[in-house]
């Protein structure tokens, strides 16, 4: 099978870029896979394929983040490329940030399915499921309707793929429901990386709580800092903040706003990004792993990466965050959004019983354990072939 993977790809910053990699990582292990097409954005850099099989690998940097082009440079890299498959790791800000590049990127799956290719789409958030106040997007009421009116005409352009597969049981109900479609189907993140040995005990020196994503619109540090400073009170042992990260796209400026105001807090580290190769090495040396948000726009991947890591979690009680916990086993310590003296509560209870941090951390494991990237792209691959069989079976029949 020539499988073509269309995704932000290491060193680019642009929004799934590591989920894209890890994507494409499995799937270059596959022997049903001969040869994959990483259809995926420019940059100086050249893509980071430090992996095994990545001879399989033709790179086609071919799009730019927010370019109003982008659906010309996809669909002419797919008609010289030829794949039997296209597979988008697709969300709603993927091809830009600017609403007319964003909206031009995201009918790409429909152009090409109108045009006689196989396509399928891994979409990871859904508007209907987004705060769109909370997410940085507008507070106006009347912008959330036209963003509303848009994200639905957009929803459905990405439903004419042959299959929509999305990270949570919800998404598909929802899905269906309005959209009154038989093609979305539930597909869950997988885990990145499951380190066949992981240490539960505690890492040496201070403690260290870890918040790492994007941050600035759901995702709020401060919160974060003022609990550790309330701890801090009445805790005398040594606690760490680790910030590991950038800004959202919609919010430039923010983090370094934060480190200017909290500029007088001892044990404050801002990491800045974090490159592939440093991420099991933040994951290793931090004690717990917190979600400082308000809001949520689809499954975490920092929570699986956390699971994968063998790390306990305090997490908001809200969206996506409980439904993963409900749905694929992972726990934490709960606490209210926005609520600093809440947060606290809820790191204290793991930081100080040892025991009930290791019990959360070995049942965040197992969860990511059970649904490893090599399993989730198994799933796809039963996906492709579905496809192949119903439609062009002379494409891919006996190689799948």
């Amino acid at each position: 099978m020539k499988l073509a993977v269309v995704t932000a790809f290491p060193p680019s910053k642009v929004t799934l870029n590591e989920y894209g990699y890890h994507l494409v990582k499995h799937f270059a292990q596959r022997e049903e896979v001969n040869e994959l097409v990483l259809i995926t954005d420019k940059t100086v850099e050249p893509k980071q394929l430090d992996f095994e099989n990545s001879r399989k690998v033709t790179v086609n940097e071919c799009w730019k983040f927010n370019s109003y082009t982008t659906a010309f440079t996809i669909l002419r890299a797919v008609i010289n490329e030829k794949p039997d498959v296209i597979l988008f790791n697709l969300q709603f800000v993927k091809f830009g940030d600017k609403k007319i590049p964003a909206s031009i990127g995201l009918i790409v799956p429909m152009i090409l399915k109108l045009a006689g290719y196989n396509t399928v789409v891994l979409l990871h958030n859904i508007m209907e499921q987004v705060d769109l106040a909370n997410a940085g997007f507008t507070s106006n009421k009347l912008v959330q309707k036209v963003y509303t009116f848009v994200g639905t005409a957009l929803t459905n352009c990405i439903l004419k793929a042959d299959i929509v597969a999305v990270t949570i049981h919800k998404y598909v109900d929802v899905l269906q429901k309005k959209y009154k479609t038989d093609n979305v189907v539930l597909i869950p993140h997988g885990s990145f990386e499951i380190p066949k040995l992981v240490c539960f005990d505690l890492p040496t020196g201070p403690k260290k709580v870890l918040a790492f994503g994007k941050f600035g619109t759901y995702k709020k540090v401060e919160t974060l800092i003022d609990a550790v400073e309330l701890i801090r009170k009445t805790n005398r042992e040594p606690i760490e903040v680790v910030i590991a990260g950038t800004d959202s796209p919609n919010t430039p400026g923010y983090l370094q706003s934060v480190e200017e105001k909290y500029a007088h807090v001892d044990g404050l580290t801002f990491t800045g990004y974090v490159e592939e190769h440093d991420v099991e090495r933040i994951f290793r040396e931090s004690t717990i792993v917190a979600f400082p948000y308000t809001s949520t726009t689809g499954s975490s991947g920092v929570l699986h990466q956390a699971g994968s890591y063998g790390k306990a979690v305090v997490m908001p009680d809200l969206g996506d965050l409980a439904l993963l916990v409900e749905e694929e086993g992972y726990e934490g310590e709960f606490f209210k959004p926005g609520c600093a003296s809440s947060l606290a509560k809820a790191i204290s209870t793991l930081l100080e019983d040892d025991t009930y941090r290791k019990r959360v951390a070995e049942a965040n494991y197992r969860a990511a354990c059970a649904l490893s990237m090599e399993r989730i792209v198994e799933m796809y691959l039963q996906r492709f072939n579905e496809i192949a069989v119903r439609q062009t079976p002379h494409a891919l029949v006996g190689n799948v």
